[in-house]
């Protein structure tokens, strides 16, 4: 197998693209910035990166239910903010699913068609144009 060397220019290309679709990410993706476990009320909150918060009562969910406040404490984040992690009780929870437990499913799709809609690049807009060209989107049928 054949090794490729990178230039220095090329890792640099690349390290901005990443950071790029990093800041993507932060916007459109539901990860956790923090996470505690307050024992006084029996909830579990979680802080997103785009600075919304979202709390529940930790027996909601099937994991977590009855096991003592002493361990529920020691939640942790996960590196990219995807997901909590309870090594004591080797539980990894994806924020995606908590969030779905919260709102529904229904509710997060219709969220995340909403901010991929709302998506802008330069292949979507010559799409649009084309499309335009053609007449448009064709008309909603009625079903009857």
């Amino acid at each position: 197998m054949d090794s490729q060397t990178l230039s220095d220019r090329r890792v640099l290309e690349q390290m901005r693209a990443a950071r790029i679709r990093a800041a993507r990410m932060d916007r459109t993706s539901p990860r956790a910035e923090t996470a505690r476990y307050d024992s006084a009320t029996g909830v579990l909150r979680i802080r997103l990166t785009n600075g919304a918060e979202v709390s529940f009562p930790t027996r909601l969910v099937a994991g977590l239910a009855g096991v003592s406040p002493r361990v529920l404490r020691t939640v942790a984040v996960g590196p990219s903010g995807l997901g909590l992690r309870w090594e004591r009780l080797d539980l990894d929870l994806s924020v995606t699913a908590l969030l779905q437990l919260c709102f529904g499913g229904r509710t997060l799709l219709r969220a995340a068609g909403a901010a991929g809609g709302s998506a802008r690049s330069v292949a979507k807009a010559r799409a649009a144009r084309l499309n335009g060209k053609k007449g448009g989107r064709p008309p909603r049928r009625s079903v009857a």
